[in-house]
C-alpha cells in the first residue's frame, strides 16, 4: 500500500517540478514544425517528433560539453569523463533495480545523477584523503561503478536487463518528454553554476597554488567542476551513450585548441564545432538508420580532423597570431590574476 502511495506522490511532485519546461518543450516543438514548413526535411516531421527531442538534447549537449571539456582538457583531466560516465552506468542499474524490486517508480536518468554526482565528489575526496594522483582515484571510482552496475544488472530481477543496450550506446528516439525537461533543467544548472564561478575556476585551472594563496578554496572549485562534468555525463548519455560519452567533452576542445588563440575562444569554437558535429551527425544517423551516438562522434573526429590540418595550414603561413592573455577579472573575493591560455 505505501508503494501504491509513494510512486503516485513522486511522480506528482516530478511533473510539478519540470511543468514549465514542458512548455519549453511545446515551445521548441512549435519552432520545429514551422522549420519543417520552410525546409521539407523529413527528419522535422510532425511524425518524428522524437526527433525534435534528440536535436534539442543533441543542442544542449552541444554548449554544455565543450563548456565544461575546456576546463578539464587544460587541467589534464579529459579522461574523467570515462570514469564518470561508467559510473552513471551504475546509476541507471540501480534505478532499474529499484524500479523492478519496490517498484519506486524513479526515471533512470535521476538515479543517474545522483550516483554520478556522489562518484564525482569520491574521485576528489581519494585524492584530498590518500594524495592519491586523479587518474588513480578516477580509476578506482570507475572500476566500483561498472562493477557495481554489472552486478545488479546480472541480477535478474523482474526483466532488469532489457533496455540496457540504450543505455550503453544511446538512442535518438528514446528520449522522452520527461528525460528532456530534466536535461534542460541540468541545462540551466550547468550554465548558470559555470557564469557564476567562472573566474574561480579560470584561476584554479591554470595555477592553483596562486588561487590557494588569492584566498580562492580550490578543493571546493575543484569539487564544483567534478559535479558539473557528472551533470553533463548524465545529459549526454540520452543520445551518447555511456561508452561514447566522454568523447564529446574532449573532441570538440581538442580541435578548437588548434584555431584559438585564448580560453575563451577555445570555448566559443569548441561549441560550434560540437554543434556542428551534433547536427551533421544526427541527420546522418537519420537518413542513414544508424545509431545517433557512434555517428555523432565519427563526425566530431571528423571536424577535429579538418582543425587540425586547418591549424597546421595557419601555422605554415604564418597567419595564426600568438596566444593572448587571458585576464581573469575582479570579483568580490578579491580574485585578480593573468593567465597565458
Amino acid at each position: 500500500m505505501i508503494d501504491g502511495l509513494v510512486v503516485p506522490l513522486q511522480t506528482g511532485v516530478l511533473e510539478t517540478l519540470l511543468a514549465p519546461l514542458y512548455w519549453v518543450l511545446e515551445g521548441w516543438y512549435w519552432v520545429m514544425i514551422q522549420v519543417y514548413h520552410l525546409t521539407g526535411l523529413e527528419l522535422l516531421s510532425p511524425d518524428y517528433r522524437f526527433m525534435y527531442r534528440a536535436i534539442l538534447v543533441g543542442l544542449c549537449i552541444g554548449i554544455v560539453a565543450p563548456l565544461i571539456g575546456t576546463f578539464l582538457v587544460h587541467r589534464q583531466l579529459a579522461l574523467i569523463g570515462d570514469a564518470l560516465a561508467h559510473t552513471a552506468f551504475a546509476g541507471v542499474a540501480v534505478g532499474l533495480f529499484l524500479n523492478a524490486v519496490i517498484d519506486l517508480g524513479v526515471s533512470p536518468y535521476l538515479t543517474a545523477v545522483v550516483v554520478a554526482v556522489i562518484a564525482a565528489l569520491a574521485i576528489e575526496l581519494i585524492s584530498e584523503v590518500t594524495d592519491a594522483y586523479n587518474d588513480v582515484s578516477m580509476a578506482i571510482v570507475l572500476s566500483t561503478g561498472f562493477a557495481l552496475g554489472s552486478t545488479l544488472i546480472s541480477i535478474n530481477a523482474g526483466g532488469l536487463s532489457v533496455g540496457i543496450d540504450q543505455y550503453l550506446f544511446g538512442n535518438l528516439s528514446t528520449v522522452s518528454p520527461t528525460n528532456a525537461a530534466i536535461l534542460l533543467a541540468l541545462f540551466v544548472a550547468i550554465v548558470a553554476t559555470v557564469a557564476l564561478t567562472r573566474n574561480q575556476l579560470l584561476y584554479v585551472t591554470f595555477d592553483e597554488t596562486a588561487a590557494a594563496v588569492s584566498g580562492i578554496s580550490v578543493n571546493w572549485y575543484n569539487r564544483i567542476l567534478v559535479m558539473l562534468t557528472a551533470l553533463v555525463v548524465v545529459g549526454a548519455m540520452q543520445i551518447m551513450g555511456v561508452i561514447l560519452v566522454a568523447a564529446m567533452l574532449v573532441v570538440p576542445v581538442a580541435g578548437a585548441t588548434q584555431l584559438s588563440r585564448s580560453f575563451t575562444e577555445s570555448i566559443f569554437v569548441s561549441v560550434v564545432l560540437a554543434e556542428l558535429a551534433v547536427l551533421l551527425g544526427i541527420g546522418i544517423a537519420f537518413y542513414g538508420r544508424a545509431t545517433g551516438g557512434p555517428v555523432i562522434v565519427l563526425v566530431a573526429v571528423a571536424v577535429y580532423v579538418v582543425a587540425v590540418v586547418l591549424g597546421k595550414i595557419q601555422t605554415g603561413l604564418g597567419t595564426r597570431a600568438t596566444p593572448e592573455l587571458e585576464t581573469i577579472e575582479t570579483d568580490d573575493a578579491g580574485a585578480v590574476g593573468s593567465r597565458e591560455s
